[in-house]
């Protein structure tokens, strides 16, 4: 069966998304309390939340009307520069696949990689910075990488899937560039990312539903 994900599909995804953060919601709040203000879980629940919410309308849309919704409720919802940046991310995500019914192998990495782009350029950041970023850039070098080498679909998802995650792991070691973080002695060093794990949950919670 070809890789071709309809915006049924997606709104399958946004289901196991939100299923993951929400039952992970302590431990994302202790970690970002840690170098925080505590609130990113809470905010990134409410907006995955509300698109659960809103879940059988967006599964009878296209996929980049879909995309371009779950931005603008993103935006509505999520509170701080988070709202912004996945709104954003999102708007990005809907115009590089502007006019799709489905997406296949191809769009969906030009989907991830216009979210990604989005992100560093509204946040002005960029990977190494200790943000959602440092989870989502692996994610789409590792997806691209296996584009070209013409990975199979199980493996490419497993590929794409441990790229984000020791993405985010990988934030531990690093000092922060980006939020409150950067108040602190150490610059967070010692401590992940709430936002790159949040962010790993999501490419997971993605992979996962696409790998069928």
């Amino acid at each position: 069966m070809a890789f071709e994900l309809t915006a049924a599909d997606y709104a399958e995804y946004i289901k196991k998304a939100y299923a993951l953060i929400h039952e992970n919601g302590d431990y994302v709040t202790e970690l970002d309390l840690a170098t925080g203000d505590g609130d990113h879980w809470s905010n990134i629940n409410m907006g995955f939340e509300k698109l659960v919410e809103n879940s059988e309308k967006l599964a009878g849309m296209s996929v980049s009307d879909e995309l371009k919704e779950i931005g603008k409720i993103m935006m509505a919802v999520i509170g701080g520069s988070s709202g912004v940046l996945y709104g954003s991310a999102y708007l990005a995500a809907a115009k590089s696949v502007k006019g799709k019914e489905t997406l296949g192998k191809k769009e969906l990495c030009d989907v991830l990689e216009a979210m990604l782009n989005a992100i560093i350029s509204r946040g002005q950041a960029q990977e190494g910075f200790k943000t959602m970023i440092d989870s989502l850039a692996p994610a789409v070098k590792e997806y691209k990488k296996c584009l070209e080498e013409d990975t199979d679909d199980k493996t490419l998802c497993e590929r794409v899937k441990k790229a984000a995650v020791d993405g985010a792991e990988n934030t531990k070691n690093m000092e922060a560039v980006r939020g409150r973080a950067t108040y602190q002695a150490n610059k967070g060093v010692g401590h992940l990312d709430p936002g790159a794990v949040t962010m790993s949950y999501q490419i997971q919670s993605n992979m996962d539903v696409f790998n069928v």
